[in-house]
């Protein structure tokens, strides 16, 4: 779907929820788009089709953590927060004060409070595997030799997690725990943003997020990450089943990677890059040269 037409989504949305300030400003465009009500200080966002279960869930997400007291971006106080254009949802959410991303000891922070939550009932288990098969698929542009390994990486994957060790006692998780989704705004206040994987799992995914910047990419030295354990009060890389979800993650942001390139030539050499470190063709972590896609 082109900007345009996301752009013509978002107005109808929006006159359907009796805003009458269509000044959209675009934050994200991509399979999703977020665009921002500057005269309402309302942010859009606009799901890709027959996402209408997640974005009805996002929304009683972000309720619960608003009555637990955990910070969390919040649904716009508007009588109208939900609407669906064709089979597009549509959400509507306050707009955050100026933030940056979380530094590992404030992510490390507000993951402690979010464990320590009790589970509501509408909360499902984490799938760690969500969509990865159909994003080898839709990675046309590797070589057919990759794309079979990364298949069969999959399955070896999903047959360990079946027999995964036993770790941290299960809650609710964030899901998606880095800095671009854990921000702090100038008042020192850190919160939760983009809720859509929150789910019941191990604690120890969303401490793997952090976990890796350091072991597996060099992104955060040994004193940063050395705090974020400090911080949490738990090293989920001495744990015995870090190797799991240390290789689960990397691949997920892996097949990420392969996907965007496939549309988006200029991806093509950081998805090989990632390709061949998950293949040992880049000699033992941490791996350089992994850079964030947007």
């Amino acid at each position: 779907m082109s900007d345009q037409t996301l752009d013509a989504v978002a107005r109808e949305a929006c006159s359907a929820a009796g805003l009458t300030d269509l000044d959209l400003v675009p934050i994200k465009v991509s399979e999703n788009a977020v665009y921002r009500l500057p005269g309402s200080r309302v942010v859009v966002r606009i799901a890709k089709p027959g996402q209408r279960a997640a974005a009805e869930r996002e929304l009683l997400i972000a309720e619960w953590l608003r009555r637990a007291n955990v910070p969390a971006v919040e649904p716009a106080d508007i009588p109208t927060r939900f609407v669906m254009v064709d089979d597009r949802p549509v959400t509507f959410w306050n707009e955050l004060p100026p933030h940056r991303g979380g530094s590992a000891t404030e992510i490390a922070a507000a993951l402690r409070r979010l464990h320590a939550l009790d589970p509501p009932q509408f909360l499902s288990e984490i799938d760690p595997f969500v969509r990865l098969e159909q994003r080898i698929d839709a990675a046309t542009t590797l070589p057919t030799e990759d794309r079979q390994w990364l298949y069969q990486h999959l399955i070896d994957l999903q047959a360990t997690w079946s027999h995964r060790l036993a770790g941290l006692p299960w809650g609710p998780v964030h899901g998606d725990a880095w800095e671009g989704n854990v921000v702090t705004t100038g008042d020192g206040t850190t919160l939760f943003l983009d809720l859509e994987r929150t789910s019941i799992g191990p604690p120890e995914w969303d401490l793997t997020s952090t976990a890796i910047k350091h072991s597996s990419f060099g992104w955060i030295d040994a004193q940063q990450y050395t705090e974020f354990v400090a911080a949490y009060g738990y090293d989920v890389a001495e744990w015995n089943g870090f190797a799991l979800l240390r290789d689960i993650r990397e691949m997920r942001m892996t097949c990420m990677a392969v996907q965007a390139a496939a549309q988006q030539p200029a991806r093509l050499a950081q998805a090989q890059l990632r390709v061949d470190s998950l293949r040992g063709r880049r000699g033992q972590r941490p791996w350089g040269g992994w850079e964030a896609i947007p």
